[in-house]
């Protein structure tokens, strides 16, 4: 015969050491977007003839922007900074013209992976509190 849970330590369901969907997604939306950002800085010098002093700034700038946010994504503020640094990626296009689709392109995959994200955290706990409930 199988028992029933008796007690917190025998319960099934997981703690705050869950991995988070939206944080890992949108993590992954960056950790992308940052090595397209990189790259723009060598178009930007030759391409476009931005000083490359200006080139570095904007285009590593936003590169190591987007990996610290990666990192920073438990803290609601940053999903925030994220919608931010879509804006800068898609306003990169009046430089570099191509950063018009590819900006427009990660902004789409930081929406979604911000908004499935939510969804799906949504939808775990309320089946965890109606396993819960149905163990009560």
């Amino acid at each position: 015969m199988s028992e029933q849970p008796t007690g917190p330590a025998d319960d099934p369901v997981p703690t705050n050491t869950e991995r988070s969907p939206r944080r890992g997604m949108a993590a992954a939306v960056l950790s992308l977007e940052a090595i397209t950002l990189g790259l723009t800085t060598p178009v930007m010098i030759t391409i476009a003839d931005v000083p490359a002093g200006t080139a570095v700034a904007v285009g590593l700038g936003l590169a190591v922007v987007c990996l610290l946010l990666a990192g920073m994504l438990r803290a609601e503020w940053a999903y925030v900074a994220g919608y931010v640094v879509q804006v800068a990626a898609v306003a990169l296009g009046f430089v570099v013209p191509v950063m018009f689709a590819l900006g427009l392109v990660f902004a789409g995959l930081w929406t979604a992976a911000d908004l499935l994200g939510r969804k799906i955290e949504r939808e775990r706990a309320a089946a965890w509190a109606a396993y819960r409930a149905e163990q009560d």
